[in-house]
């Protein structure tokens, strides 16, 4: 399970939970906030996985970091190519240990900004995958994203319901303790819950808006 400290990853992850025993990686790259990686830690803990694996890759920069590289139409946040390489991380962890699916929580409107969350995209990594190692080949590794035809708030309400720790994640762009309220992720937070109809509990119980 590809898990960040998000509430995407953190519902997939109890989905994935019901089918059997998951195992967990996690990628701290050049500019994380802290706040992001203790949430996936908490998740992961809470949910009781097999293992959770920190890969740490100091050089892995978001586009706001990159001086001169500023493309248009995706936000500073963008990583190049951040699913070719978190996914080819993930495929070496899954023959090391024998597991026969990654799964990925990215939501249906991951697509209209991100190329790489592209059904086409999945199936040409999943083929190439399997061809470049006997282990996943045999195993038939399949590449799995579960919440795929959800929205967003589609996705809260589902966590809801299932009783994921949606007290536990983080969605703050800024490095800090507490989300901030005011990015990008922050105010898409707020907007998807209220279109969810479901009371945070990240604001209820945790933090006083101001």
């Amino acid at each position: 399970m590809l898990l960040s400290g998000g509430i995407d990853s953190a519902t997939a992850l109890y989905l994935t939970k019901r089918k059997g025993e998951v195992r967990a990686l996690t990628f701290e790259y050049s500019g994380i906030a802290r706040s992001e990686l203790a949430a996936a830690e908490a998740i992961a803990s809470r949910a009781g996985v097999l293992e959770h694996r920190i890969v740490r890759l100091p050089d892995l920069r978001e586009t706001g970091d990159i001086p001169m590289f500023r493309p248009q139409g995706l936000p500073p946040t963008y990583i190049p190519l951040r699913n070719g390489i978190f996914y080819s991380f993930a495929a070496s962890y899954a023959e090391e240990t024998g597991a026969a699916s990654i799964v990925g929580g990215h939501n249906r409107d991951d697509s209209s900004v991100f190329a790489d969350v592209s059904p086409e995209f999945f199936v040409s990594l999943q083929r190439a995958f399997r061809s470049g190692s006997r282990i996943l080949r045999r195993n038939t590794l399949q590449i799995t994203r579960p919440l795929k035809n959800l929205s967003k708030p589609a996705v809260i309400r589902l966590a809801a319901s299932m009783k994921v720790p949606l007290e536990l994640t983080w969605s703050c762009h800024r490095n800090s303790e507490k989300h901030c309220w005011e990015c990008d992720g922050c105010l898409s937070r707020v907007r998807c819950f209220e279109e969810a109809g479901i009371a945070d509990p990240l604001r209820r119980k945790r933090e006083k808006i101001t």
